[in-house]
């Protein structure tokens, strides 16, 4: 079906040209080319694919500084809001870690790449976290977990794989309004 959408957009953009003399010239197969481009990276399509990728990174932030903020706090000691707040601070400072990366090698300033890391994942690392965390304290016996319990990496395991069903839907639909991980994609090109 989209594959027809673009056909009748292409159809558009011919007749478009021949409208204002443009015709077939030498340019016809660039602009085709730089219209198709701009058709699949356009707000209002966004694939499950890219918004499982989309998705997939902010987990992996998520989970590098979950499970460091769990490790850390079991092994201080600490009791369970403290472990859990760090958590989450630390979820999202590598989940942002990640996304600003790659933004500074596509070669933009370290203010603009900050700006862009925190419109694109804040959204997708809160709801990860709120159902990550949710699913843990929910689960019976999980938050008094040790770190050599099958129930800790258990529960953790599958919160992080509930996180990724629910916010997958949630980066799609920022993807699909030119939000999110979008606008990070304008400069990976």
């Amino acid at each position: 079906m989209q594959h027809d959408t673009r056909d009748e957009e292409h159809q558009q953009h011919h007749e478009h040209h021949e409208h204002h003399g443009q015709g077939h010239g030498g340019s016809s197969h660039d602009d085709h080319s730089a219209h198709a481009d701009h058709a699949a990276h356009s707000p209002g399509r966004a694939g499950w694919a890219m918004a499982a990728r989309a998705t997939l990174h902010c987990l992996t932030g998520c989970a590098i500084g979950e499970i460091l903020g769990m490790v850390i706090g079991t092994a201080l000691g600490w009791g369970n809001t403290e472990t859990m707040v760090l958590a989450i601070v630390l979820a999202f400072f590598f989940g942002y870690t990640l996304t600003l990366r790659s933004i500074l090698k596509a070669g933009v300033d370290f203010r603009t790449a900050f700006r862009v890391a925190l419109a694109a994942d804040t959204l997708s690392i809160a709801v990860m976290e709120l159902i990550d965390n949710g699913v843990i304290v929910l689960w019976p016996g999980a938050m008094d977990a040790q770190l050599a319990d099958a129930l800790f990496w258990g529960a953790l395991a599958l919160s992080l794989a509930v996180a990724f069903v629910v916010t997958t839907p949630v980066n799609k639909w920022m993807i699909g309004r030119g939000k999110g991980h979008a606008v990070v994609h304008q400069y990976h090109h």
